[in-house]
């Protein structure tokens, strides 16, 4: 009996799968505005092949927390640096 594994298309071209995906910035900012936990109003990002990088003031833990757990979860991303100030005022 020969057993082949049948392999994923998205395991042999990653690349060929984020063609059709909007741009990585594109979906990290979708996730930022869908969070009820977060303000885009003092919150900017970068993006670069996959590294994402938060900045700016929020005004809890919890806040900064939650908007690495929503950048998390987006496709493309494999690193976050949280550099989100927190200002109790």
């Amino acid at each position: 009996m020969n057993a082949n594994p049948i392999s994923d298309p998205q395991d042999r071209h990653e690349d060929a799968v984020m063609i059709n995906m909007p741009p990585l910035a594109d979906r990290v900012l979708t996730a930022l505005e869908e969070s009820p936990y977060i303000s885009r109003r003092k919150l900017r990002f970068e993006t670069h092949k996959g590294r994402v990088v938060l900045r700016g003031v929020v005004g809890t833990y919890f806040q900064k927390q939650m908007a690495q757990e929503c950048v998390r979860n987006v496709d493309g991303v494999r690193h976050i640096e949280n550099e989100l100030e927190v200002c109790w005022r």
